[in-house]
């Protein structure tokens, strides 16, 4: 069953969402039969950083709030990542345009590394404070999580995964995703916001259900063991 997943490495909330789906998916039995793929979203593509760009003064200047009144409204989400095991550090994390961090998404994901690569970009910027608009510190990042970094660089230079990401934000706006993190299951059920444990394992079990309906796994019966076949490499004869 597939499931999709917009969100943004500049969003905290995708970063808790992403580790509250995760526990949910470790408690499932039919966590094997599942496929998720990660969407990109842009919350601020016009955005580029910009020498002395803090966290804090992006926010204040974006949302038109005083420090002291984002200071109090991120040092929440500090709290709310503390409480589910995440290191969300606002002092350090550095505001940039996250394109290029979905293309390597989309690279990695190629070679079935997207999951891993989504994380390590989340830790990279909101607990080391690096600066992941920078294509040296993506192709160090990519090399950390297994992926060549020859192809990494080949990746980021041309038009290829640049066009998936485009094709993401297209499908949003098709969808009419405002915000994320942005979950759909099955093309059937849409679960926004970083949600609890518990409730993504309601909706997995509910939407999982409904698609073994009408996907029905097939059972094999052998009376005779030894009847003769044909496999792909040789026949039984």
């Amino acid at each position: 069953m597939l499931i999709e997943i917009w969100s943004d490495i500049m969003c905290p909330f995708c970063y808790i969402g992403k580790d509250h789906f995760e526990k949910a998916l470790a408690q499932l039995s039919f966590k094997d039969e599942l496929e998720v793929v990660y969407r990109s979203y842009q919350l601020d593509p016009n955005y580029h950083h910009q020498a002395g760009d803090t966290t804090y003064s992006y926010l204040s200047q974006s949302k038109g709030m005083p420090i002291d009144q984002v200071r109090a409204m991120t040092g929440q989400v500090v709290q709310m990542a503390k409480q589910t095991g995440l290191v969300i550090d606002f002092d350090r994390s550095i505001p940039a345009n996250t394109f290029k961090s979905h293309e390597l998404i989309h690279y990695a994901a190629s070679v079935g590394k997207g999951t891993e690569m989504k994380g390590r970009l989340f830790k990279a910027h909101f607990e080391e404070g690096l600066n992941i608009e920078d294509e040296s510190v993506l192709v160090t990042l990519a090399t950390e999580v297994g992926l060549d970094a020859a192809g990494t660089k080949e990746a980021l230079s041309s038009d290829t995964y640049a066009y998936e990401v485009k094709q993401d934000l297209n499908e949003a706006k098709q969808i009419g995703i405002r915000g994320v993190p942005f979950f759909l299951f099955n093309r059937k059920y849409a679960v926004s916001g970083a949600q609890p444990t518990d409730a993504f394992v309601e909706v997995l079990e509910k939407s999982f259900s409904e698609w073994r309906e009408s996907n029905p796994k097939i059972t094999f019966l052998n009376p005779d063991k030894d009847a003769p076949s044909c496999t792909d490499d040789s026949c039984s004869i």
